[in-house]
């Protein structure tokens, strides 16, 4: 197929994803809340709880991340690193791991992140969340409300190549081999 004509083929896809999200977003508007337990995690300022995440917000994102040994949850999270002020206009934003709140920060600032983490290490959160099973943890997000003093989530979505949270795959996907067998590392040539 010619260029031109597999370009406008390609909009014309692009066109029927944006009718689709469009339909998303008005399902995602009548979700009914699902009510959830003020979790506890830890930081390194000590213990807080889920209602607290939220500081001066009534609404939440909770990144569910595997930790510093996942080269994939890594990726992601450089990338929320770059939009995190835009979110946070609209939201609070915190990313919360396995791993000890020690190791958290270490790894954060190795990677030069800015957003919250906490860790729900020792808690069910992960688990009643859908992002941990017999077989480990999960990575995912999940958006949270305030309302009439409680907490409730109101999305939910797992992370994985090719998603819509990490542009990397999109911009693969313009290659004419698309990402092949490329893998993220913590770290590439010289760097």
């Amino acid at each position: 197929m010619s260029y031109r004509d597999t370009t406008r083929r390609l909009a014309a896809m692009r066109d029927e994803i944006a009718r689709l999200r469009k339909e998303m977003r008005k399902a995602q508007g009548r979700v009914e809340p699902e009510p959830v337990d003020n979790y506890t995690f830890a930081t390194t300022g000590g213990a807080t709880s889920l209602a607290d995440l939220f500081g001066d917000k009534d609404t939440l994102f909770v990144i569910h991340n595997m930790g510093a040994s996942c080269r994939f949850c890594t990726l992601w999270a450089d990338g929320f690193n770059g939009v995190l002020p835009h979110l946070e206009s609209r939201a609070a934003f915190v990313v919360s791991s396995p791993d000890a709140p020690e190791r958290q920060q270490k790894f954060k600032d190795s990677r030069g992140w800015k957003f919250r983490m906490v860790s729900h290490r020792g808690s069910n959160f992960a688990r009643d969340m859908g992002y941990m099973d017999d077989n480990g943890y999960r990575p995912g997000v999940s958006v949270f409300k305030k309302k009439a003093g409680a907490v409730v989530r109101v999305s939910d979505q797992q992370l994985g190549p090719y998603d819509d949270f990490c542009a990397v795959w999109h911009f693969f996907d313009m290659l004419p081999e698309g990402a092949g067998d490329w893998s993220p590392q913590y770290k590439y040539g010289g760097a």
